[in-house]
Order: C-alpha cells, then structure tokens, then sequence
C-alpha cells in the first residue's frame, strides 16, 4: 500500500504541552479572510434587509429639494414694487427667489400654497422684450445671481440618505460582534461582562520573587510548592499526584498575602490575573458572574496561569443570609458561578486560584471544601528575625548610616507587620530629607517610629496647671508599668502633645507575646488606671483625660469575664462573641442574668485595680513627684531616663519580674500606647 501523503499529525510531533485544559473555549467559526463570521446567518442577512427597506422608506419622505410657494407672474410684479424681494435666480423663463418676508400666494388652478418666503414663478411670453424688469430689480437693490436653479439633492447625497444610516448600523453591529467573540462570548452592554482583571507578565513587567518577600518563611514553605508544580508538572503527575486548585491566604492587613501571589507568578513565570472581588459586581444583574465567567476563559486560554483574587470576602460570605434574595441576588449568582468554575462539572486544569481575606470566618463552607481552595494559608504577624529581614528588604535602596541597627529596630517594633515596617522605612526617609541628612540615620528611624505610633505633635499653647496635670497623669501611667511585676517596660513618657491626646506613656514588650496571664492582664489594667488615680490623689478631682484608658481596660476586663474565662464566677464559658463579629438586638445567645453578671465582674475587676493604682502611687508619691518634675523640665524621657528619674536602676525594678503562668488566648495589643483624650 502506497504512503499516505498527508499522513494525520500526530501528537508527538506538536509543541510538548503537558497542560490539559479541560472546559477551554472552542475555536470560534471563522469566515472569508480569517475574520469571524456574523451571528446569526440568514437571519442576520433578513435583518439588513429589513433595515434596508425602512431606510428607504423614511429617506423616501425626505423632500430633495426646499419647498417654494409658486406665485403668479403679477403678485411676483407687486412684490418687486413693494421692495419685498431679496434675491432671484432667472433662467430662461423661470424665477426662483426669496421675499424678505413671507408671502401668501394667489389662489390658481384651484389650489394655494402655504405662505413662504421662498417663491418661484414664470416669465410669461406676453412680456414685452424691453422689459425694464431688471431695472426695476436694480432700483430696488434686489440681488440677483447667476447661479443655476435649485435642482435638488445629488446623487450622493441620496445615495447617503438611503443607504447611509444602514450601512453605518451594520458595521457597529459587526465591529462589535466581532470584539465579543475576540474576547470570548458577547461580554454584555458595553462590555460590562467583560472581565476587568489586570494581566501581568514576567516578561513585560518587573518580576516579583520570594526575595522580595521576607519574614513570613512558614507561608513561602506552602506556597514553593505551587511553584514547583508550575514549573515541573510531570514530576507530580506521575506520582498520581494533584496541586491544590485553590490557595485561601488570610491574615491580618498588610502581612504580606497579595505580595505573596505576585512572588508565586513571579517564580513559576507564568501568566498572572489579579482582580479585586469588589470589581465583579455592577447595579445590572447577571454582571457578576459574567466576568467570572469570561476571567476564567481567559485564563485557561493562557494556561498555565494564576488567578489572584483580593478580598475575597467582599463575594464570598455565607449564602442565606438576612440580606440575601436568595439565588437572584447578584453577589450569590457571583459566587456561585466562581464555585462552578473552579470545581464544576467542566474543571479547569493549569488554572490556579489565588485569594486572600481578612475574614475567613465569614467565608461560604462550599468555598473552603477540597476541590475549590484546598489549602489555606494564614499568614502570621512576623516575629523579631521576621521583622529584620523585613527591614533589610525596604532598605535595600536607602542609604542607612552607620549607626542604624536594624536588630534594635526590629526588637522595638513588636506587632507591626510588612506593610507597618515599610511605611516606618518610608518615613524615616521623608524625615532625612527634610533635615537635609544624607544618609538616613538612627535618629530619623526612631523620629519616625514614635510619629507612626505616638501620633504626630500637635503646636499648642498649655497653661502650667494643664502641664503640671499631664505630667502627673503620665507620671502615673509609667511608674506603675515600672511597679506591676510583669508590666511591659516603659519606653518613653512624653507630655508633648500628639494627635488628639495631651501625653502619652508608650509600653512595649522585651520580646514577642503570644499568650498573657491573668497576672499580666490585671497590671495592664491597673497601669492604664494609674493616669486617673494619679489626678484623684494629687489633686482630689479627676478630668475627661482618661477617656481612652477606660475604654483599654474595660476591653480588657470584658475580654477576661465573657471571652478568656478568668472569671470563677462566670466559669469556664465564653459568652461574648468572637472579635470583629457585630451582635444585633435580639441575637445574644446569652441571657439576661448572664450579661448583667458579666457586667458586675467587670465591674469588680476594674474596681479592685483601681484601688491597687491609688495604693501603689501613695506608697510611692515621692517618686511620682520626681518623675513629674522631670517631665515638666524636659517634656520627653526616654527609657532609661524615665526609670532614673523614678528613683530605679533599669532591671531591678518591681515591674521587671516577669509574671508567672500564660494565657493561651492571644491578644492583638502588644504595643498599644496609654495615649490621653483631651
């Protein structure tokens, strides 16, 4: 048997692809020309048709030429004695012209016109040669032209006016159709279901890398193997083995989670789609899950390929909710059609969906089962080391002084997270600049760091007796974070004036927390009481100065009663919701008699702090002086010049005992300043 001469291409002869995209668009039917062809077929071909005819209709009532009234040869005459021509145009024995004002012709041959300025009529044969009409004309400053007569529209002119608007409408209706079918479906009215998702190439764009990315190893550890499994797919697949469709990061704003997904499309070098989950949803139903859909078209039109998704929760909360309309509701239409797309009947093979919230909690269980996101990764607060590498990444293209300690910068930083240090780096430049400095020095870094946290100083007038308060006040707040075995030490007190408040004494932790005890609470709540209790004993009233410290401690003390269960009266029960979650009037599972209880215990605790505050400063006045009377000569006291003044050595102070036991339940306010309400 004789070779086949055109044998069928076999798959070994193509491009090695090791990508099946399962569910991808079909190649679109294509025309003369290559160009896609017109929906519809004959039915599109009637509809021109139709259009056509209509058009010709409507052009039909369109006059060629502007309508004269004809007047007889004599009225014409009458009109030229009473100066009431304008202008004509004569050839042979017709006249065309205008009056200056309008003129109602005679009635002849059974029928008159309309009255008009423009007229026309005939020279009749009965004329004598020498007649002395354009002498006439002349004397009475008609114009008059030697232009042809008014023969009406051209050829052009009608071939525009019948064909034109049909033309014009069909070439709209074929330019968009073919736009839509470029993009992959008919993308709705003006492209609203068109998918405003932002596409990034490594290979137009600057690339992001895990170098760039510092502090949170534990979520990159997770994440490197998306990227292997991008880049080397065959050596999963022949362990049987799948990669996680989706990949959920959650954590607090600013750890990290949308530089992450940019450094896994940055590694893996692979096409990045990011869109914001706020971006789908348009006032026009059906709009949301007509981006989804023409999203993840493109993005296995490019596979291997990223999805990145921001703020996830904005579509993604739990379905039947109060303010739900069921399945039409246009956030439910959005997110059900995202569940289809990445675990429906079709799948999506080489499509990987990254996305990110602050609220997992809130999030649809369908969106958190094995198929769709199957891994998640919380992305952690970083710790000290965390922190300094996160700094000697935002530095690298700041000139730092010598005398810049990054180790230091980062011990006295506990909680800030990424995006805190970077905006620490950025300020700390903005301040060299503005002093002129050539390197960005120490000084500038903790200038910065107490502009963030302290508040930025406000340019006010205080009387002395304001001073002298303020100072006592925050002599209060540091010498009982200076007493309180276990109390975070004392950083800086300043009655400078910062943001909304008079003074403010800043406490940080020596290293990162991550459980209190009940020991380390109720000094926190008796040193946040000691701003108020120093005002009762020195001056026997008390001033709207302590506004925020009540609110800190009955956070606290709340939190212990209802939520961490240090309470023997309460017992082992949370009975307060969870943090960030509102309660509605109606929806407390606790009963009356429980929360009147808690607020008793609360009551209690707060109380009893109260009194140790009041005791301690008595005890030690003469200190509380001492401290006060160096606030008011120098306004600032560092760290260890607030414990000289105190009348203590740094490290043998009470406070300097660390307190016994932890508390598993960890707390978000490690470094939260005492700051004072006006």
């Amino acid at each position: 048997m004789p070779p086949d001469p055109d044998p069928p291409r076999r798959r070994d002869d193509r491009q090695p692809t090791p990508w099946k995209v399962e569910g991808a668009p079909e190649t679109k039917k294509q025309g003369p020309m290559g160009m896609p062809r017109p929906p519809g077929g004959r039915r599109f071909l009637y509809f021109v048709v139709g259009l056509l005819v209509l058009n010709f209709i409507f052009a039909s009532l369109v006059p060629s030429k502007p309508s004269r009234a004809t007047v007889p040869y004599t009225q014409f005459l009458t009109q030229v004695d009473k100066g009431n021509v304008a202008e004509l145009t004569s050839q042979g024995d017709k006249i065309e012209g205008t009056f200056k004002t309008k003129v109602t012709p005679e009635k002849f041959n059974g029928k008159q016109d309309k009255p008009n300025t423009r007229f026309s009529t005939l020279r009749p044969a009965l004329a004598p040669a020498n007649d002395p009409l354009l002498s006439e004309l002349r004397a009475k400053g008609v114009v008059v032209n030697a232009k042809p007569l008014d023969s009406g529209r051209s050829f052009i002119a009608d071939l525009l006016l019948f064909f034109g608007p049909t033309l014009l409408l069909v070439a709209l209706f074929v330019f968009m159709a073919r736009r839509a079918a470029a993009s992959g479906g008919m993308g709705g009215l003006g492209g609203l279901g068109r998918s405003r998702a932002k596409r990034y190439d490594s290979a137009d764009q600057t690339r992001t890398t895990f170098a760039d990315v510092a502090g949170i190893d534990e979520a990159e550890d997770e994440l490197e193997e998306v990227v292997d499994f991008l880049k080397n797919p065959e050596k999963y697949r022949t362990l049987g083995a799948m990669i996680p469709k989706g990949v959920l990061l959650s954590g607090q704003p600013g750890t990290g989670k949308t530089l992450l997904a940019r450094a896994v499309a940055g590694e893996a070098d692979v096409p990045f789609f990011s869109i914001s989950a706020s971006e789908f949803i348009e006032m026009v139903v059906g709009v949301g899950a007509s981006r989804v859909r023409d999203l993840f078209t493109q993005a296995k039109a490019a596979a291997p390929s990223i999805i990145f998704i921001d703020e996830l929760d904005a579509i993604g909360r739990q379905r039947g909710g109060g303010a739900s309309l069921g399945g039409h509701d246009e956030r439910e239409q959005t997110l059900n059609q995202i569940l289809t797309e990445m675990d429906g009947f079709t799948g999506s093979e080489g499509v990987i969906v990254l996305a990110s919230t602050n609220r997992p909690d809130v999030l649809d269980s369908a969106l958190l089962r094995p198929g769709r996101f199957d891994r998640r990764v919380t992305v952690n607060p970083p710790d000290v080391v965390g922190r300094e590498k996160i700094l000697q990444v935002h530095t690298r293209s700041v000139p730092l002084d010598d005398d810049v300690d990054l180790k230091g910068l980062a011990a006295t930083t506990p909680g800030m997270v990424g995006a805190d240090l970077r905006n620490l780096v950025n300020e700390a430049a903005l301040l060299a600049a503005k002093n002129g400095h050539p390197k960005v020095t120490s000084g500038d870094f903790y200038n910065a760091f107490e502009k963030i946290v302290l508040g930025t100083e406000r340019r006010i007038t205080l009387s002395h007796e304001e001073r002298e308060r303020t100072a006592y006040h925050e002599g209060g707040h540091a010498l009982l974070g200076m007493l309180e075995p276990g109390a975070d030490p004392v950083r800086k007190v300043s009655i400078v004036p910062r943001g909304r408040a008079l003074g403010v004494t800043f406490q940080s932790p020596e290293n990162d927390r991550y459980g209190y005890d009940t020991a380390y609470l109720l000094g926190r709540i008796t040193g946040a009481l000691g701003g108020r209790a120093a005002e009762e004993i020195v001056y026997g009233s008390v001033t709207t100065g302590a506004e925020s410290d009540l609110e800190q401690v009955t956070h606290i003390a709340r939190s212990m009663v209802g939520r961490w269960g240090m309470s023997d009266v309460i017992g082992l029960v949370s009975v307060m919701p969870p943090a960030g979650e509102q309660v509605y009037p109606g929806t407390d599972p606790s009963s009356e008699a429980t929360r009147e209880l808690i607020d008793r215990e609360v009551r209690r605790i707060i109380e009893e702090c109260y009194g140790r505050a009041v005791e301690q400063l008595r005890e030690h006045r003469d200190r509380l002086d001492s401290l006060a009377a160096a606030l008011l000569e120098r306004e600032t006291l560092d760290e260890n010049d607030a414990y000289r003044a105190a009348g203590f050595e740094r490290g043998s102070a009470p406070g300097d005992r660390p307190p016994h036991g932890l508390l598993k339940e960890p707390s978000n306010a490690d470094a939260t300043p005492s700051s004072d309400l006006v």
